[in-house]
């Protein structure tokens, strides 16, 4: 995935979302809501790169008791810090999950999901962040997620 200067914003996240991640997790429906790649002004101190992806409610992604599954909600998690890293790196760079620890706060069930990713700490070779999930019915939380990458050679 190639960018052209002056192309970078919300726009090229969505891009990536249709182009760089399996069929599967396309499958997942997510959208991009918000695109976080440059500070605003006067308030630098505590703004983070990131995203606020969406991952609409399915039967589908749910396991017995219409609950929406760990597994479903893990990679959506995944898959909204690769787009936070994306802002970080204003720039798609190949990368590669090192760890994800997820804590399950309470269940989300018949409804929209998500996720706000956020990078803590962006290096030459690592990126470390950190996502809340949250039910899009109420705003409240349903995972804390935690996640380092490991930034490969293009």
């Amino acid at each position: 995935m190639e960018q052209q200067a002056g192309e970078f914003g919300i726009d090229e996240a969505r891009r990536a979302l249709g182009e760089i991640f399996a069929p599967w997790v396309q499958d997942l429906n997510l959208s991009v809501e918000q695109f976080d790649f440059a500070a605003p002004s006067g308030n630098a101190a505590n703004w983070q790169p990131g995203a606020v992806l969406r991952m609409p409610f399915s039967e589908r992604i749910c396991r017995s008791g219409g609950i929406v599954s760990g597994q479903a909600l893990m990679a959506f998690a995944d898959t909204a810090m690769v787009l936070a890293n994306l802002a970080a790196n204003k720039g798609y760079r190949p990368m590669t999950t090192v760890d994800q620890t997820t804590h399950f706060m309470r269940a989300v069930t018949a409804s929209d999901v998500l996720a706000d990713a956020r990078i803590v700490r962006l290096g030459r070779t690592m990126s470390f962040g950190r996502v809340t999930l949250l039910s899009a019915t109420d705003n409240k939380p349903v995972a804390m997620v935690s996640s380092a990458f490991a930034m490969l050679p293009g």
